[in-house]
């Protein structure tokens, strides 16, 4: 993303945080500010609003939502780990009905944009979410998880291959009005591969990183701690991985990039936008403390102040040295 002059302002000069996502979409996806909450960490939005102003945030990501409910993995499904969290929730939804006859009418009556996180285990599932949440008023744009197995292709994830990453992605393009972002899994040999072949297919947007495959075992009961065996791993553990993936991706692509992995600070946001994202989304933090998406940006805001920075997107990709 260009980069405008945004030096030396001064302190009273009123901050520019707003960010769009969708720049050559004709809806456009523009938030207010950076500052996202992730897909899983942050149910629908309803259950924080009691603790937070949620109309502070740049957007909110609801939970993962498939073609029909699911009761997800069995337990355990969460184990802690050194800096990290492992999870297997297993995509536990209500399903995309009862979300547009629940969640929308109430997320229609917020000013913060709701985007909905979809998966699926084929092709036809992923459309199917999206030709339902087609003109459902409160859902202003759509993320893609292809983390996904691909059942069709023998539990393949969509998000390691290419060929797939794109056909989920043109599939959704093709019957969707909606700006669309697509969630990069990190379990990949070379992420800049996935990431170009989703822009070419029509993503408006990439996010980066879902979590990193991962495993951890009970020495006392002999056997592994998660009920699913393996889950993805999330936290501070993750994020030196996904700033890295984040300035590779953002060096290829020309669509906005949106950070994810580890961030629970102002401080790791900046890295995250000085590395290219244009956005950032936090997910295990939001766990320990429901305020730290509005102290993240609180925290961008006064650095903003102190730097004598007065448009955001001065910062967007400046360790990579744009111009």
């Amino acid at each position: 993303m260009k980069r405008v002059q945004g030096w030396n302002c001064s302190a009273e000069a009123k901050l520019n945080l707003h960010i769009q996502l969708a720049p050559h979409h004709p809806k456009g996806l523009l938030l207010s500010n950076p500052v996202m909450v992730a897909a899983g960490t942050f149910g629908y939005g309803t259950e924080y609003a009691d603790f937070i102003d949620i109309q502070r945030l740049g957007a909110i990501i609801c939970k993962g939502t498939t073609l029909m409910p699911r009761k997800g993995n069995p337990q355990p499904r969460l184990v802690e780990t050194a800096s990290g969290l492992l999870n297997s929730v297993g995509l536990e939804n209500i399903g995309v009905e009862a979300l547009v006859r629940e969640k929308a009418p109430i997320w229609a009556n917020w000013q913060v944009p709701v985007i909905v996180n979809v998966a699926g285990e084929v092709v036809e599932e992923y459309v199917g979410v999206a030709q339902r949440l087609e003109g459902v008023p409160g859902i202003s744009g759509i993320e893609i998880n292809i983390s996904c197995p691909n059942i069709s292709a023998g539990g393949m994830e969509f998000g390691i291959s290419p060929k797939l990453a794109a056909e989920v992605t043109s599939a959704v393009k093709n019957i969707s009005s909606l700006p669309l972002i697509i969630k990069l899994s990190p379990n990949v040999t070379d992420i800049k591969e996935i990431a170009l072949a989703v822009e070419e297919a029509g993503a408006n947007a990439i996010s980066l990183i879902n979590t990193v495959k991962g495993m951890a075992i009970d020495i006392d009961k002999r056997k592994p701690c998660l009920g699913n065996i393996t889950g993805g791993l999330s936290g501070p553990a993750i994020k030196p991985l996904a700033l890295y993936m984040v300035y590779e991706v953002a060096k290829v692509v020309h669509v906005p990039v949106i950070g994810c992995g580890g961030i629970a600070s102002s401080r790791d946001a900046l890295e995250f936008i000085m590395c290219g994202a244009s956005a950032v989304q936090i997910g295990t933090a939001n766990l320990t403390n429901p305020q730290i998406s509005l102290t993240i940006l609180e925290g961008i805001e006064n650095f903003m102040r102190e730097k004598g920075t007065q448009d955001l997107t001065y910062l967007v990709g400046i360790a990579q040295g744009k111009s």
